[in-house]
């Protein structure tokens, strides 16, 4: 390991701790102490500097006193946890089970109290004994939900095959220029993917009205972005040899990916998509809750009029269809292996 290599490795880790000892002390002092006791933690931005700080001196102190956890995660070769390095990560996960518990407000006797299960009974009897006359208004909006997804996934298609070979390192490494592509199509395709298809669809709801064009352009995008991902990474594990052999025959870069790139990823590419498409179903029932079209839209109509037969057969009719498209893709990507 050179010096250059040791040196990351020391910042890296030198982060680690602080983020540790950040974390553990956020945590009990925002969370658990609040919670347990009368104690109100101090707000304001120069707290949040002053948290920071503290985190900084106690990474130091750790390090100094060859007790830092962050090495030992790092280190290539078998090091033992330090004690007080040991005792951190388990306080850390210890306060995040105790923070997670105060957080989400769990409460058994809510759980299981008479008035609460007298409630659930009512509302699954109710999702038992679907009621039958609405059937043809959803089937309508299940085959709109259906075709929302397989509209999405279509036309996703050509800008994520074009962008994938833009996003693979193993292309784009040959000079600075197309590194500068490589970073910014992978940048902007990591940001479209980070955002839920959920808040694409409120987006799309608020730029051209509530409806199947906004929830389609909701899968198409987060689509767009996620097989740009899978597809890239996908022509980065390829094997080397063909590609070169195309090379050294003098053949120009376009005939390398035709004929030694393109081969080896159309069975994963399709495999992808449709695996894709059986997601973008499932997605496309969600994100009708906020606008999007669909049977979505149909279900938070009549779940906010508190008509649970009729939620009742619209989630019989999604529950089936949704089984079908696994049962379907799945067959479909196993034939395709």
């Amino acid at each position: 390991m050179n010096s250059e290599q040791k040196k990351g490795i020391s910042i890296q880790s030198f982060l680690i701790d602080i983020f540790f000892t950040w974390y553990v002390f956020i945590t009990i002092d925002r969370i658990i102490l609040p919670a347990l006791t009368s104690y109100l933690p101090l707000q304001g931005f120069v707290i949040q500097l002053a948290y920071l700080f503290i985190a900084f001196i106690s990474a130091l102190i750790l390090r100094s006193i060859q007790q830092s956890p962050g090495q030992a995660i790092l280190s290539n070769e078998k090091v033992s946890m330090p004690f007080l390095g040991k005792h951190i990560l388990w306080l850390a996960f210890s306060s995040s089970i105790i923070a997670g518990w105060i957080t989400t407000d769990i409460s058994p006797i809510d759980f299981f109290s008479a008035k609460g299960i007298e409630s659930a009974s009512n509302i699954f009897t109710a999702l038992i004994t679907p009621e039958l006359s609405i059937f043809d208004i959803a089937l309508k909006a299940l085959i709109e939900t259906v075709y929302i997804a397989l509209t999405a996934t279509i036309i996703a298609l050509p800008p994520s095959f074009i962008l994938s070979f833009l996003s693979a390192r193993t292309l784009m490494k040959g000079s600075p220029l197309s590194f500068a592509i490589y970073s910014t199509v992978r940048f902007i395709s990591n940001f479209a993917r980070s955002i839920e298809p959920l808040i694409w669809a409120i987006i799309f709801s608020v730029w051209v009205g509530i409806g199947p064009f906004a929830g389609m352009l909701a899968l198409m995008i987060h689509t767009v972005a996620s097989l740009t991902k899978q597809y890239s990474e996908q022509i980065e594990d390829i094997d080397n040899g063909p590609i070169e052999a195309i090379q050294a025959t003098g053949a120009h870069p376009l005939q390398v990916i035709s004929y030694a790139i393109i081969p080896q990823i159309v069975i994963p590419f399709l495999s992808f998509t449709i695996y894709r498409w059986d997601i973008n179903v499932r997605m496309a029932t969600i994100i009708g809750l906020v606008g999007g079209g669909g049977i979505g839209t149909m279900l938070m109509q009549y779940q906010g009029l508190a008509q649970w037969n009729e939620v009742g057969l619209i989630i019989i009719m999604i529950a089936f269809v949704v089984w079908v498209m696994d049962y379907v893709s799945a067959r479909v990507r196993e034939a395709l292996r």
